[in-house]
């Protein structure tokens, strides 16, 4: 790709916090026309650096140059007048507005009158930065009624109508389903071909390699390297960005599984579950897989007692179960790890150590039910130790640890508990690479100390590398199950899409 001077260069950033050095002389550059992918472990610097360029925070050293000139981001508005936005995994939008006054937002035509709006002018300057993006979104419509990967549509757009130069991408597949990630990535490669420049951050490192021109790591705040994609493989990512190897590929072979622990028969939901029926064993990892929608997330749930059932068995140990709440599922010995570990699986305002007692009251609870805080730091320290959760103190605030570690937070409640099934719904769902692995790790220890897991993923690799047994869902009905040896990512998805597999 033939280009001409760098569109944006970061030299010798430095950012500091209290007690943490965020950034340390980080260099590289950004050509226009490109996608420069920035990857890294949570907590490598990653989102210091882009509040830098958004204009949120400033760097205490070290400059930022556009088109060779050094310019000072001071505030959002000045990053925006310069050219630079930025794109949220959760946009910044008013859900009440429309597609339309939400791309103008505070710059809306004016009616010749004060205070009055063109809605005509408004509606055809937003689809015509609509038909730039080839966006079929109707201009007029609610933006609280549209899915997550419209709503990053409008801000793509809004970021056109600011005549964005760059364009930062802050894991904005996180939330997307397959098709929608394929729908984002034409949008950026027809930025690319408009010669916008776009800084995509994500830590599906097979996203980088397919939309990325060139890629910049940073670990502990400091630059690895910048390399052409088509230069590294994956190995050398993930080595770049924890300092060793991974081998992501290898399988855990475990012992063959042992007695059936989980037998569910002929289970039903009007218009969600659809006569599933399944076993689960000791010491295995039954994969889930399936497109979103296909009811992998609400048979957990039904399972967990979380949702009600219409019809259909479960059996536990050997004995009929019929959860009506969690509650229930609790004291028969299951534990869910939710998709959505922030709304569902923590308190964010709570400690680590208040997080993992959570559903152990029974073990740290004094006369009358009050909490002995001896026993719940001496809990919560035995399990930081053991998951390595960073940092290490009991006392801090859930919300401000990294991904990957309050994933650990909600596993380490369940292995207080000791449960019998586990069900864990999208493990490592943005988690770095690091991290992921210590969760493969822990899954396999689990697994081979004799705990059954049902574990739920949209990540194909995952369940091939993890599963003992990988059932496919669609549609709500289990349409496909396959032993390790017998699954091929193929198989998997031309089952979860309608066909024979």
């Amino acid at each position: 790709m033939a280009v001409s001077a760098s569109l944006l260069e970061v030299v010798g950033l430095t950012k500091a916090f209290p007690g943490v050095q965020a950034l340390e002389d980080v260099s590289f550059t950004i050509n226009p026309g490109e996608v420069h992918a920035l990857v890294g472990e949570n907590g490598a610097g990653k989102s210091t650096l882009i509040k830098i360029l958004a204009g949120v925070y400033q760097a205490d050293a070290g400059e930022v140059r556009l088109g060779g000139s050094p310019v000072a981001i001071r505030s959002v508005h000045e990053a925006q007048q310069l050219g630079i936005a930025v794109i949220y995994q959760e946009p910044a939008l008013v859900p009440a507005l429309t597609v339309a006054e939400n791309i103008l937002l505070g710059r809306e035509p004016g009616a010749g009158l004060p205070g009055l709006v063109d809605r005509q002018a408004l509606l055809a300057e937003a689809q015509r930065l609509l038909d730039r993006l080839d966006s079929p979104l109707d201009p007029r419509a609610r933006v609280g009624e549209l899915g997550i990967s419209w709503q990053q549509v409008v801000e793509i757009a809004k970021a056109l109508s600011l005549d964005a130069r760059l364009i930062i991408m802050d894991e904005p597949t996180a939330a997307l389903t397959l098709q929608e990630t394929q729908q984002l990535f034409q949008i950026v490669r027809e930025l690319r071909a408009q010669g916008r420049s776009v800084l995509f951050i994500s830590h599906a490192l097979e996203e980088v390699f397919e939309i990325a021109d060139r890629v910049t790591v940073l670990r502990d705040g400091r630059l690895v390297t910048t390399r052409n994609a088509r230069e590294l493989t994956r190995a050398d990512l993930v080595r770049f960005m924890i300092g060793r190897a991974v081998d992501e590929s290898a399988s855990r072979a475990r012992p063959v599984a042992g007695r059936e622990v989980l037998r569910v028969q002929g289970l039903r939901r009007q218009g969600v579950l659809d006569n599933v029926s399944f076993t689960l064993h000791e010491g295995e990892i039954l994969g889930i897989a399936g497109l979103v929608g296909s009811g992998r997330t609400e048979l957990a749930r039904a399972l967990f007692g979380a949702d009600p059932i219409d019809g259909g068995e479960i059996w536990l140990a050997g004995k009929r179960f019929a959860p009506r709440s969690p509650k229930d599922a609790l004291r028969a010995g299951l534990g869910l790890v939710p998709e959505d570990r922030k709304r569902e699986g923590l308190v964010e305002a709570f400690s680590t150590a208040a997080n993992i007692s959570l559903a152990n009251f029974g073990f740290i609870s004094r006369l009358l039910g009050w909490i002995d805080q001896t026993r719940e730091r001496l809990l919560a320290t035995r399990l930081i130790d053991r998951l390595a959760v960073q940092p290490s103190s009991p006392t801090w605030r859930v919300r401000n640890l990294s991904g990957g570690n309050q994933q650990k937070v909600v596993l380490a409640r369940w292995l207080a508990r000791n449960v019998k099934v586990l069900l864990v719904d999208e493990p490592t769902r943005g988690v770095d690479v690091g991290a992921k692995d210590e969760i493969y790790r822990l899954m396999d220890e689990l697994a081979r100390s004799g705990m059954a897991i049902m574990m739920i993923s949209s990540y194909l690799p995952e369940i091939l590398q993890m599963s003992d047994r990988i059932l496919v869902m669609r549609e709500g009905r289990i349409v496909l199950e396959l032993s390790r040896q017998q699954a091929s990512e193929e198989r998997l998805m031309e089952a979860a899409t309608g066909g024979v597999g």
